[in-house]
């Protein structure tokens, strides 16, 4: 596929995947392994590169039962688990009671946390905020204190590129989250990784592409939005590499160049549409695409760019901030950020925010506040639009 093949021109994991292999297996080899949210792109992805070092059991937890089923199918598809590990899968709410005895069943020398709402589009109204919010941050505090009483030799929990200089909630929902994260960072060993948009992954603009092609429906795309891109395979990877480098607290990102790295997405709707053997066709509207006969032009197809004018975009992305302590000569394919000491009291984390969940007479606008205060970097951007009024 075009679009894998610029990003692997553009970063390559192996470098430091072999220089740091045996230091990985020692860790992984026999060891037990708990992954939630290992149902989506990366977190599966992540299970696969695991797997590679033959872990004695990995339990995986997900909401989505449906994402279980494939990933097993996908797994015993392949020789990855030919070996004969311990496999079991949970489709279980990281929140529910259920899930506090899957945790408690055993000593775990992993744990790692990929359930996230993880897309701008999540952001509608105050209840589809409280959503966002109890998933990745109150999720995270859950973790965190279960770990506190049965430390894992390394918890790790993903992040997003999104967190540097947020202007989403979902961006400094996880900059939140990651504050949680380092300040546990005495208390065991804790990692987390910002990352790319993930290529084609399940629910990104590039995977409703090749959907919109099956169906024969038309093409909509932001005409001045670039972003950073790594490949499933190379989001795994990342995750893998953050879990076991460098020290407790540190936050990595691939090293890719802010300026030559960031791809828009225009261009590759463009290239998609020629890789598949279509002439695209630009139209003027949204109407105009829906309007349009495929039956005229089977070469032929409608694709609409607008400008970007919906909450919590910005037309580019970033992997840290000038303030941040980043290190990027010591591995060939990843930086990080040395994280400071941070004292934070997720107790009250937990109460401010459901006081406004609670409060029928409190807004988005108010939790927005409210995430600022723990965020002060947070610059929402509001436009009154959301992408899900967008094909």
């Amino acid at each position: 596929m075009y679009t894998e093949s610029i990003i692997k021109k553009y970063i390559n994991f192996d470098s430091d995947l072999s220089k740091f292999k045996e230091d990985i297996s020692k860790q992984i080899n026999k060891k037990n392994i708990l992954v939630i949210g290992g149902a989506g792109t990366i977190g599966s992805n992540y299970i696969k590169q695991l797997l590679i070092y033959k872990p004695s059991k990995i339990t995986v937890v997900d909401i989505n039962e449906n994402g279980l089923t494939e990933l097993t199918r996908d797994l015993r598809s392949s020789s990855l688990l030919d070996y004969n590990p311990q496999y079991i899968t949970y489709p279980v709410n990281l929140l529910s009671s259920t899930f506090d005895k899957i945790f408690n069943s055993n000593d775990w020398g992993v744990v790692a946390n990929f359930s996230a709402h993880k897309h701008v589009r999540s952001e509608k109204d105050k209840i589809s905020v409280e959503a966002l919010l109890k998933n990745n941050i109150f999720g995270a505090i859950k973790l965190l204190d279960l770990c506190e009483k049965k430390p894992p030799k390394y918890f790790f929990s993903v992040s997003t590129d999104k967190a540097a200089n947020p202007v989403n909630i979902m961006g400094a929902s996880k900059s939140l989250m990651e504050k949680l994260i380092i300040s546990k960072k005495k208390k065991f060993r804790v990692s987390t990784a910002r990352f790319a948009n993930v290529a084609f992954s399940n629910g990104s603009l590039l995977d409703g592409f090749t959907n919109r092609v099956k169906k024969r429906q038309p093409l909509s795309c932001p005409s001045d939005i670039k972003r950073f891109f790594v490949t499933p395979e190379q989001s795994g990877q990342i995750c893998l590499l953050a879990t076991f480098l460098a020290k407790s607290g540190s936050i990595f990102f691939p090293k890719l160049d802010f300026e030559n790295h960031q791809i828009f997405f225009k261009k590759i709707a463009l290239d998609f549409l020629r890789k598949n053997g279509f002439d695209p066709l630009l139209v003027d509207s949204e109407k105009e695409a829906k309007d349009y006969d495929f039956r005229k032009n089977n070469n032929q197809y409608p694709i609409f760019f607008f400008t970007t004018d919906t909450s919590g975009e910005k037309t580019f992305e970033e992997f840290y901030t000038e303030d941040e302590d980043c290190k990027i000569d010591f591995f060939d394919s990843l930086g990080f950020i040395n994280s400071e000491d941070i004292k934070i009291s997720s107790e009250n984390v937990k109460n401010d925010f459901n006081s406004l969940f609670e409060n029928p007479k409190s807004t988005k606008r108010d939790i927005i506040s409210l995430l600022k205060k723990y965020v002060p970097s947070f610059l929402h951007i509001e436009t009154g639009k959301n992408l899900d009024q967008k094909m």
